[in-house]
C-alpha cells in the first residue's frame, strides 16, 4: 500500500512524531538572518559604510528582543562571512573593531535578559583580545535559557560541513568509529549549532535572493523570505511579517499536500 492510500491512523504510524510537530508549526524554533544592506543604507545617505554598520546593530537588538518575545529558541545572524575578508582592509578592521565594541557592550544586556550568546565560525583568525572576549561572552552567557543568540563571525556554510567530516575522519583514523559508522546524524553532532532544531526560516534582506554559503546543512528544509528592506531598516513589523509569511506556508518534506492535511487536521 502507497503511503498516500494510509488511512489517518496508519499515517501517524509511519512519520516521525517530529515531522508532524514540524508540520503544524506557526512559529519557527529556529530562524536564521543574512543581514544584509548596511553599506548601501549608508551610502544612500552620504555616509561613510561603517555608519550603516552602526546601525545595523540597532536592528539586531531589534531581532534578538522580536525573536525572544515571540517564543523563537534559536536566532543566527550572519554577522561576518569567510569571504568578507576580500573587502578593503580598512572595512575589515572597522567591522572587527565594530564586533569587539558590541560583544563588550552588549553581554550585560543579553545576561539581563536570559539570552545566551554562541559564536560560530572559524574564530582562529581573529585578534587573541578579540578571541578572549568571545570566550568571556559566550561564558557569561551559557546558563541563559530564555534564546540562544548565534553570531556566524568568519563562518561560511562549506567550512562548517568540511570542519565536521575532518572530525570524523579523525575518528575513522584512530579506531574510534569506523566507516559505517558515518551517517548524517553522526555528521551533524559534528557542526556549529549541533543540538540546536534545524533553521525553520531563513530571511535575507537587502534584495539579493541567494544564501551566500550560509548554513547549507542546517537551513536544508528551511523556508526562504526575501525582502528588498535594508538591514538597518529591518525592524519588528518586518521580523513579524517574516514569520506571518512562514506560518502561512505548507511545509511538506518530501510528502504531498494531501498527507500534510491530514497531519494537520489531527
Amino acid at each position: 500500500m502507497s503511503i498516500d492510500s494510509q488511512s489517518d491512523t496508519d499515517l501517524l504510524e509511519i512519520l516521525p512524531d517530529k515531522l508532524a510537530v514540524l508540520v503544524k508549526q506557526s512559529i519557527p524554533k529556529h530562524v536564521a538572518i543574512i543581514m544584509d544592506g548596511n553599506g548601501r543604507w549608508a551610502q544612500a545617505q552620504g555616509k561613510p559604510r561603517v555608519v550603516g554598520h552602526k546601525a545595523g546593530v540597532k536592528a539586531v537588538r531589534r531581532a534578538v528582543s522580536s525573536a525572544r518575545s515571540l517564543g523563537v529558541e534559536s536566532l543566527t545572524l550572519f554577522a561576518f562571512s569567510s569571504e568578507n575578508w576580500r573587502r578593503p582592509d580598512k572595512e575589515v578592521s572597522l567591522l572587527m573593531s565594530l564586533f569587539f565594541t558590541v560583544l563588550t557592550r552588549e553581554i550585560k544586556l543579553l545576561d539581563k535578559n536570559g539570552v545566551r550568546l554562541n559564536i560560530i565560525g572559524d574564530t582562529s583568525r581573529f585578534s587573541t583580545r578579540l578571541q578572549k572576549q568571545i570566550v568571556t561572552a559566550q561564558e557569561q552567557t551559557a546558563g541563559n535559557k530564555d534564546l540562544v543568540l548565534n553570531i556566524a563571525a568568519n563562518y561560511g556554510g562549506r567550512w562548517d560541513i568540511m570542519q565536521a567530516a575532518k572530525k570524523l575522519a579523525v575518528k575513522v583514523e584512530s579506531g574510534l568509529m569506523s566507516s559505517e559508522e558515518v551517517t548524517e546524524e553522526a555528521l551533524n553532532e559534528q557542526l556549529c549549532m549541533h543540538g540546536q532544531a534545524e533553521v525553520d526560516l531563513m530571511i535575507r534582506t537587502g534584495g539579493d535572493y541567494r544564501i551566500s554559503n550560509f548554513v547549507l546543512w542546517q537551513a536544508a528544509y528551511a523556508e526562504l523570505v526575501f525582502t528588498e528592506m535594508l538591514w538597518p531598516d529591518f525592524d519588528e513589523d518586518a521580523f513579524k511579517d517574516a514569520i506571518v509569511k512562514f506560518s502561512s506556508r505548507q511545509r511538506r518534506f518530501g510528502l504531498t499536500g494531501t498527507q500534510i492535511d491530514t497531519i494537520s487536521a489531527l
